[in-house]
């Protein structure tokens, strides 16, 4: 009955983070075209704004964790519900310094639902089942993704920006009734450890947490920031237009199928990675993506037909799906074995808002070349330290 209340709220939270990422979701789609009707000069602020959500959550994330602490789980969904609203519907005003603002307010709302998420997951969640519910809420909230992306993409081109915000912004609405009807007034549980000298420890002295906050920075340097970045590039670089059945299909159309297929297959394929690291062992299933992440990235710059080379590309995504699960999951493991469990999900949140943030600095910054090579060789380093310590670890998610 625990078991099943809490796969429930689970898929509540996802739900809302959904609903509340429409208007986000749609800006990366749509800003890029429609700027001029938001009142931009050039592109480089559209590039501004869509990078200046995520260098607000770095000094804030420490902040809503001591929210969560002190005032439970329910207000802080409930807030990030209605900065959500406020900002969807927003972005039918003009002026680069309006919309400044309010994409740092849609960083704060991001902040929240995001720690608040985590926080709910460890405190309904167990050993056994961790890795499934967490590939739910990774797989279910992507819909927000997907669905913000194609409606926009129409709405916009058929009634612009201002009607496109207004109705998604409408849609974020129903996320409160969710929150109200399933989401507890707070995060709690009730904590147990055989290993009393560890839950005394702080986490920041224990070897285990620095090694999931060190590939958790890595995974989202390179998924999230610099793979998502560089996309429209590699495949320009590799093949500026394709033909298909007498079309032609840009660079940047198929940067976006490939990314949309991630968003399509994460509601059903996070789940079940999720169960399967719940079945087999994180460190195992995360040994083996990051080993095969690794060979994928070497492949990117290999001369091979171009349909092979989009395999590669799906195949990729394929362990972004796979390693984004199992190391939030460890996040999760390593939270739920701390006094405070808040904090160190905190502190996991920062550190791949950090790599996000650095990611498409570096993408820009080194030829695709290396950073396909660069990828590959830390990529294989991180499974060589995975695998070897498979054991290890292994016994200590037993405790």
């Amino acid at each position: 009955m625990r078991e099943r209340q809490g796969k429930t709220q689970v898929i509540a939270v996802a739900l809302v983070t959904a609903f509340c990422l429409l208007g986000d979701s749609m800006l990366y789609i749509v800003l890029p075209i429609y700027w001029r009707e938001a009142g931009l000069q050039s592109l480089w602020e559209v590039g501004i704004l869509l990078a200046v959500n995520r260098l607000v959550r770095l000094p804030l994330g420490p902040l809503v964790g001591k929210w969560y602490e002190r005032s439970g789980g329910r207000s802080g969904l409930t807030v990030a519900v209605v900065l959500a609203f406020v900002t969807t519907v927003s972005y039918s005003l003009q002026g680069f310094g309006v919309w400044l603002v309010l994409r740092s307010v849609w960083g704060i709302a991001w902040t929240f639902l995001r720690l608040g998420a985590y926080s709910l997951i460890v405190s309904v969640s167990e050993e056994h089942n961790r890795g499934q519910l967490m590939g739910l809420y990774n797989g279910l909230y992507r819909l927000g993704s997907l669905g913000g992306m194609i409606a926009g993409a129409l709405l916009a081109s058929w009634y612009g920006l201002d009607v496109t915000s207004m109705v998604l912004g409408c849609f974020s609405l129903p996320a409160l009734v969710l929150v109200f009807l399933y989401i507890p007034p707070s995060f709690r549980k009730c904590r147990v450890s055989t290993d009393t000298a560890k839950v005394d420890e702080r986490f920041w002295k224990q070897g285990s947490v620095w090694a999931v906050m060190a590939s958790a920075l890595f995974v989202a340097m390179v998924y999230q920031g610099m793979f998502a970045s560089s996309l429209s590039r590699l495949v320009e670089i590799r093949q500026p237009v394709v033909l298909v059945g007498g079309m032609t299909i840009g660079a940047a159309v198929v940067a976006s199928m490939v990314q949309g297929a991630r968003w399509g297959w994460e509601p059903w394929a996070a789940p079940w990675f999720g169960r399967l690291a719940d079945r087999y062992g994180r460190t195992s299933l995360l040994a083996w993506a990051l080993l095969v992440a690794a060979v994928l990235f070497a492949a990117l710059v290999a001369p091979v037909p171009f349909w092979l080379w989009l395999c590669v590309l799906l195949g990729i995504q394929l362990t972004a799906t796979i390693l984004t699960t199992v190391v939030d999951t460890l996040a999760a493991d390593e939270a739920s074995r701390q006094a405070n469990s808040t904090a160190l999900m905190t502190l996991y949140s920062v550190v791949t808002d950090v790599g996000a943030a650095l990611g498409p600095l570096l993408a820009f910054g080194l030829g695709a070349e290396a950073i396909c090579y660069g990828i590959a060789a830390v990529l294989l380093l991180l499974a060589v330290r995975w695998g070897l310590g498979h054991e290890r670890r292994e016994k200590q998610s037993a405790l």
